[in-house]
């Protein structure tokens, strides 16, 4: 029977100074705890040191590569059988004021239980015997009563790390969670303190906090908590700013039930991520547009647009990456195109994927949730026949919808010098295209459109 890597490396330290002396620790011993799937990463804890362990498993051939260590922390990474394993001395952390990094000295099992996050996360297995320690005799506990609770007191907890004022909000979401008497309170006191955590940083806990069913929740928790008016102050603006029609929630209530629906989707990885962020930021320029016409009718001239380009500042100020700040800000931007397609033809079909290509489908979940969200459907679209529709135009598989001939093609043919009009030729080729005259394979029938339309 093949071993997975805990059994791996618990079978190499048999009969070494290490048999009985290694702990997992972390979601690996958490979650199967709470009833969860167990999680990929596997964390192990040592009193003693972690780069020695590692340098140990690379020479026995257990790591698939050199340990990356940091003597800092006290920490080296190694990967078994394709899976990373972080290997950590126990220490003991303090912190300075400006800082979140911290100082770190060597310390007990038990020190290092009360420097961690939550009492959830404080529980230990020991590697070879299988049996739980828990240091601070609050974890076993709070996992059964399903606790968010700090070992220390959480206004320390918090002041010394604020990045865990976002795991405390995720894990409280994910894991549903109650919080701990006074838990709360330290967020609310200590929400400040975020500025100090990098943006990259903030950036992973978003990420994560948007890839669960429970996302809405989250982005509620933040805004209550004032930790969002830091992160992204843009959608605390959201709150109470009434949309009059249809909508009988405010915008910032309306976001949520957009992002609520949107977590339904079965995208994964990054794409998921950007269906997420869509879904949080489409309607982020409303608050900025918002006018009211004499008949009382509230209206949001331009929020796509205006939205697109608030969406690029604030995905550039929290460090993400530039494909996927485009690809955020074009479903911010085509939101509504939608509903200005009513009834869905094939050109339209045709210009979305022209325009859109891969992000049609993205686009598709946001504006479902969208409309789900108001309670029926938003401007009669039948998302159906918009599906249907799609795959039509798509079904021989060439989906670009762009010009059949290049600008050399079309200088050689109309015997044109390099200039605008080339260009202004190209563009009536590519609506030929749209609007079913011209199929973008076709070079032979553009050839003789070309010849004909310009003799």
């Amino acid at each position: 029977m093949q071993l997975n890597p805990e059994q791996r490396i618990a079978k190499a330290t048999q009969n070494t100074k290490w048999e009985g002396e290694l702990y997992l620790v972390g979601g690996c011993v958490r979650d199967p705890l709470l009833g969860e799937p167990k999680s990929p990463d596997i964390d192990i804890v040592l009193e003693g040191s972690a780069i020695e362990l590692a340098k140990f498993l690379r020479k026995k051939k257990i790591s698939d590569i050199k340990p990356a260590e940091f003597p800092r922390f006290g920490t080296a990474l190694i990967r078994v059988d394709g899976v990373n394993v972080e290997l950590a001395s126990t220490r003991a952390d303090s912190y300075q004021p400006e800082s979140r990094k911290p100082i770190v000295r060597p310390a007990t099992l038990e020190q290092d239980a009360f420097r961690r996050d939550f009492t959830i996360n404080a529980v230990y297995k020991n590697l070879h015997s299988g049996e739980l320690c828990d240091p601070t005799k609050r974890g076993l506990r709070d996992l059964r009563g399903r606790t968010l609770r700090t070992p220390k007191p959480p206004k320390e907890t918090f002041f010394d790390d604020p990045l865990r004022m976002l795991r405390a909000v995720r894990f409280k979401n994910r894991f549903g969670l109650t919080p701990a008497r006074g838990l709360t309170e330290a967020i609310c006191s200590e929400c400040g303190r975020i500025e100090i955590v990098s943006k990259e940083r903030i950036k992973d806990e978003l990420i994560k906090m948007l890839a669960h069913a429970s996302a809405a929740e989250s982005m509620r928790d933040l805004m209550e908590l004032g930790l969002l008016e830091k992160i992204i102050p843009e959608l605390a603006a959201a709150v109470g700013v009434s949309q009059g029609s249809f909508h009988k929630k405010d915008v910032w209530n309306h976001t949520l039930d957009v992002v609520a629906n949107a977590a339904k989707t079965k995208a994964e990885g990054e794409m998921r991520t950007v269906v997420m962020l869509g879904a949080l930021l489409h309607d982020v320029a409303k608050p900025f547009t918002r006018s009211i016409e004499p008949s009382g009718r509230v209206r949001f001239f331009g929020h796509e647009r205006t939205g697109a380009q608030m969406t690029r500042r604030i995905l550039k100020r929290l460090r993400f990456p530039a494909r996927m700040i485009n690809q955020v800000c074009a479903i911010v931007e085509n939101h509504m195109r939608l509903g200005s397609a009513v009834p869905f033809t094939k050109s339209a079909a045709r210009r979305l994927h022209g325009d859109l290509g891969d992000l049609v489908e993205p686009l598709l979940i946001v504006c479902q949730a969208d409309a789900r969200a108001v309670g029926r459907v938003a401007k009669g679209i039948d998302f159906r026949q918009v599906r249907r529709t799609l795959a039509e135009v798509t079904k021989q598989g060439d989906a670009r919808f762009e010009s059949p001939l290049t600008g050399e093609d079309i200088m050689r043919i109309l015997r044109l010098n390099p200039g605008p009009e080339v260009g202004r030729i190209k563009r009536e080729l590519r609506e030929a295209v749209l609007e079913g005259v011209l199929k973008p394979s076709d070079a032979h029938a553009a050839k003789e459109w070309l010849r004909k339309r310009f003799k």
